[in-house]
């Protein structure tokens, strides 16, 4: 019997010392670089945002914050920089709501930036579950909280992930630990910060990015077996609730800040889509930009642009890879147009590029 405790003691002193150990690990490699920037080990990172923009607002040096969804994910840090002339830091969330990039946005603007370039849409404000209640977004990481901490401290998974990034920070083995490390093993993959969700600069964009991909998705979106999920999110008094507790109430706590919010240039299939298959949809998307365009303009620290109905790139489908995702060109075009303030909104007509839009998406016919 007092052997059997004996053995007990030590299984669970040798389990507490693993732990520890782990712990240790975690803290020392630190591989999301919460506590402190990568000195002493290679910086690593993780194409899964939610996670690592939690590390990359304590790590970066950063006076103006880019923030998007999908349709802003593959932008260049550097590029933002050269055609702003800042230190960019690019927190975009692919499926985003504006919950959480206002959750996001809200953590960052802590560390006082100048400039927040906020690519926006309707579809973001649709109706959404706190980020406490979604399973994938780590809003304790966010706030830094003692169960955030200890999540990930403790993880094992982290642990493996210091391991590997030790590892590769060891000068002879770094050649090798660098060509075996891929996503499909390890969460954080990517060496240069600029690289996070960017495309390869030999990336195919003719062949990921033409009219045959763009009819092919509008075929798809609008047949009937599919075509309601082009309603999904759509309640109007959803959206303009969501819109004034997220992003009217962000502009408001930070007047000192200046907000560029942008709506990017979806193809036009997209709005003739909801004009074929669903509507209602689509007047609930005029609806909305007709509240949210005065309320916007009236702050002194907004400053709006409407992308929508620049003809030259929305109806010219070779720039996109479905109906609403422009190619990696058309990016480099919106970041120097911004710049430019080429499509800002003007106060003294809000609604004018909500006319064209409507315009446009009345008069387009789509060759069958």
């Amino acid at each position: 019997m007092q052997a059997s405790a004996k053995n007990l003691i030590k299984l669970i002193c040798g389990a507490a010392a693993i732990v520890l150990s782990a712990v240790a690990l975690n803290y020392v490699v630190d591989p999301l670089q919460l506590f402190r920037p990568a000195r002493a080990f290679t910086a690593m990172y993780s194409p899964d945002t939610r996670m690592q923009d939690a590390g990359l607002i304590r790590s970066q040096d950063f006076d103006t914050v880019f923030m998007g969804t999908s349709l802003a994910i593959h932008y260049r840090q550097s590029d933002i920089d050269r055609a702003w002339g800042v230190r960019s830091l690019k927190l975009s969330m692919t499926g985003s709501t504006s919950k959480e990039q206002s959750f996001v946005l809200a953590v960052a603007l802590e560390l006082h930036p100048k400039r927040v370039i906020w690519q926006m849409d309707d579809w973001i404000f649709r109706e959404a579950d706190d980020v406490d209640a979604i399973s994938y977004f780590p809003a304790d990481l966010y706030r830094r909280n003692a169960r955030g901490i200890a999540s990930y401290l403790f993880s094992g998974a982290m642990a493996r992930e210091s391991l590997w990034i030790m590892a590769r920070s060891i000068p002879p083995l770094q050649p090798v630990v660098a060509a075996l490390t891929s996503d499909a093993v390890f969460k954080f993959p990517t060496a240069d910060v600029d690289d996070i969700n960017a495309l390869p600069r030999d990336f195919d964009v003719a062949g990921s990015y033409n009219a045959k991909k763009a009819l092919s998705a509008f075929k798809r979106i609008t047949d009937p077996v599919r075509s309601f999920y082009l309603a999904d999110g759509y309640d109007y008094a959803a959206m303009v609730k969501a819109f004034e507790r997220d992003a009217i109430g962000l502009i408001e706590k930070h007047p000192d800040v200046m907000f560029e919010i942008y709506f990017p240039p979806y193809s036009i299939l997209q709005f003739v889509a909801m004009r074929e298959a669903v509507p209602a949809t689509l007047k609930a998307v005029y609806d909305f930009t007709a509240y949210a365009f005065p309320r916007l303009i009236k702050y002194p620290n907004v400053r709006l642009h409407d992308f929508r109905a620049e003809k030259a790139i929305t109806h010219n489908l070779d720039n996109y890879g479905d109906v609403i995702h422009h190619s990696p060109v058309i990016d480099l075009k919106i970041l120097s147009e911004l710049a430019a303030r080429k499509y800002v909104v003007d106060p003294d007509a809000p609604l004018a590029s909500l006319q064209q839009l409507k315009a446009q998406v009345e008069a387009y016919q789509l060759e069958r």
